[in-house]
């Protein structure tokens, strides 16, 4: 797509990567994200007779545009941009650069992506996979009852504590995004689930320890959420659900099947932890899309 950078381009995406690093703690897939994209850009800008440090608004345009021609979505655009204005925004706070090139470009449009979901019977599926006969199975059983009944996010599940459930209210006092409670409601099925859990499985995993935290490992640890991560992969596998899956997908599960079953958006807003109900909107389109799909299957004319 280009030329080979100059040694003096090459120092400074290293320089620029290093000063991010120190500022920002970055990680190192992060760091080499920024490093492809400004190589490119470079190896671009050489076969232009150009360098990164002397390159022009409509420089960086036309690199852009090529990048569009090419087949680059508007999000992967997007992104691009990002890098490059990171890159000089930080040339002119070092005073190598009286002005940012990229200041006046625009970022390109990006339609919110739907969430992904699942069908409830994916859901039933995933949620009968545990061997609820060990108490690993059972203390899995109800995280996955917990999660899909409540909508929480994964922080706020792992994070959980004992006292903050009430299994004879049937209610869950969860601690959300800026520290803001709320109280959410968890149903029969959830209830059972997490009873049995407490009473049993829990017991069996403390081996006589204690811990504030409701979902523990098999060390008497809390839950973390690479470890829950796996969990659900693994289930996910047992139940043959193949789609790309997450804890954070049956969040979006549980806000999707509350609107296709008739909930108040407002309703939702409170029991996800929305601080702004246009933030609980994108499921709208969701139940919308499933609405569509169900018409399009079943309709004479559809």
């Amino acid at each position: 797509m280009g030329e080979v950078l100059s040694t003096a381009d090459e120092a400074l995406i290293e320089t620029f990567a290093d000063a991010l690093w120190m500022e920002r703690g970055l990680s190192e897939n992060t760091l080499a994200a920024y490093r492809t994209d400004l190589t490119l850009l470079g190896g671009w800008l050489a076969s232009q007779s150009k360098s990164l440090a002397v390159a022009q608004r409509a420089d960086l345009l036309g690199y852009l545009a090529q990048r569009v021609q090419r087949g680059a979505s508007p999000r992967s655009t997007a992104r691009l941009l990002s890098s490059m204005r990171c890159f000089y925004r930080y040339l002119v706070r070092e005073n190598q650069l009286v002005e940012d090139p990229t200041a006046l470009i625009e970022s390109p449009k990006l339609g919110r992506p739907l969430p992904d979901t699942l069908t409830e019977g994916d859901v039933e599926g995933l949620l009968a996979a545990p061997d609820c006969g060990t108490a690993l199975g059972e203390r899995d059983r109800a995280m996955l009852e917990v999660l899909y009944a409540c909508g929480l996010r994964v922080s706020e599940l792992i994070t959980l504590e004992v006292d903050r459930v009430n299994l004879r209210q049937g209610i869950a006092r969860v601690v959300g995004k800026g520290e803001k409670e709320r109280l959410v409601p968890m149903g029969e099925t959830c209830i059972e689930w997490l009873g049995r859990y407490i009473e049993g499985a829990r017991s069996v995993l403390m081996k006589g320890s204690h811990s504030p935290y409701l979902f523990i490992t098999r060390r008497g640890e809390p839950m973390t959420r690479q470890g829950f991560w796996h969990i659900v992969k693994r289930y996910a596998k047992q139940a043959g659900i193949d789609k790309a899956l997450s804890p954070h997908t049956l969040r979006h599960a549980f806000a999707t099947h509350l609107l296709n079953h008739g909930a108040d958006l407002r309703v939702l807003q409170l029991l996800l932890g929305h601080s702004s109900v246009s933030t609980t909107q994108i499921y709208t389109h969701v139940a919308q899309e499933r609405l569509k799909q169900i018409h399009a299957k079943h309709h004479p004319r559809g």
